[in-house]
């Protein structure tokens, strides 16, 4: 079968022969229609993430058809139109991940391929009002962003919402899912073209981080804020605590402008602040964040689509943060 590969850091991503996987009891083989990049994809390319081993193929979103299975128990995914769930071995405590988590793509071979491999019990029914590309677009960003909004951020109908870097898949799929659930949804971004197409999607306002008075804007604006969440941390962040209504939630789940900044302890604890780290998400949380997208006939939101042998163009468009929504690979 035909792959891309990652044979090492500083290569470029090349699509090469590779062997077709066997299977085990319990797994199946999912004929690859369309794969979504991450923004982790781009952090192991450079070499910025635990655990690189090379070669490796990369991807953690897909969405196809299985072709074969493993065992007889698993006959009637057979010709079914599915997508995965790329969190893998979470573990029985819903609170946090086991220490055998993994996400498909590292170090499991990925779905930048023909085909991939995995347990039955990552296999969800595609949602049929989707394409291949927008069901490809929903795993890993949309989980996330679902375990963030509605699970540690505990959102609900009325919240007033802030939603830094709209635009990033995450960013995107948590403005997406915040407007549906009935909250007044507000961003930032660096860029006002992307301030504007958030706005299209429901948002409310929105500013530019960029501004020397980005907080002070969106305090106008907004009158405080019941949850928000961050991708980013840096600087930045202290902002939120006077962003923050009392009893408000902040949620992040990366890094990408820096480490937390030094903060104000005072205003914490007295307006009752919570700040929360996410990552990912369980199989019941990926299982209802389908079915929200089936209930609502939400449409996952693509910047562009690229061939499968166009994988490394794709990764540099990644590395410049232009996109706004995600990048897809069709096979």
């Amino acid at each position: 079968m035909k792959a891309i590969v990652l044979e090492g850091l500083g290569n470029p991503l090349v699509l090469k022969e590779v062997e077709k996987p066997t299977l085990k009891p319990g797994e199946v083989l999912v004929k690859i229609k369309a794969a979504a990049l991450n923004r982790r994809d781009y952090w192991i390319t450079v070499g910025k993430y635990a655990g690189i081993k090379y070669p490796s193929i990369l991807g953690s979103d897909g969405a196809g058809i299985v072709e074969e299975v493993g065992s007889d128990e698993d006959k009637h995914w057979i010709s079914k139109e599915v997508i995965i769930n790329p969190s893998h071995d979470w573990g029985d405590h819903p609170e946090y991940q086991s220490k055998e988590f993994k996400i498909l793509g590292l170090p499991e071979e990925g779905t930048f391929a023909e085909y991939v491999k995995v347990r039955a019990e990552y296999l969800h029914a595609k949602p049929t009002h989707l394409s291949w590309q927008q069901a490809a677009a929903l795993p890993l960003a949309g989980l996330t962003a679902y375990r963030a909004l509605f699970t540690k951020g505990r959102a609900k109908k009325g919240d007033k919402v802030l939603v830094s870097g709209a635009g990033s898949g995450t960013g995107t799929f948590a403005l997406q899912w915040a407007v549906a659930a009935g909250c007044q949804v507000f961003v930032t971004s660096g860029s006002g073209e992307k301030i504007d197409r958030a706005k299209q999607m429901g948002a409310m306002a929105g500013v530019n981080y960029k501004a020397q008075d980005w907080a002070e804007q969106l305090q106008h604006l907004s009158g405080g804020f019941d949850v928000i969440i961050d991708s980013a941390l840096g600087d930045g962040f202290a902002k939120f605590l006077d962003l923050s209504n009392p009893g408000a939630r902040i949620v992040f789940f990366g890094g990408t402008a820096g480490n937390v900044p030094e903060l104000n302890g005072r205003k914490i604890f007295w307006k009752q602040l919570q700040i929360i780290g996410t990552t990912m998400g369980t199989s019941d949380e990926f299982k209802a964040m389908v079915e929200f997208v089936n209930a609502r006939q939400l449409v996952p939101v693509i910047d562009e689509v690229f061939p499968l042998a166009d994988a490394e163009k794709a990764v540099q468009k990644m590395s410049d943060s232009s996109q706004f929504g995600k990048i897809v690979l069709t096979a």
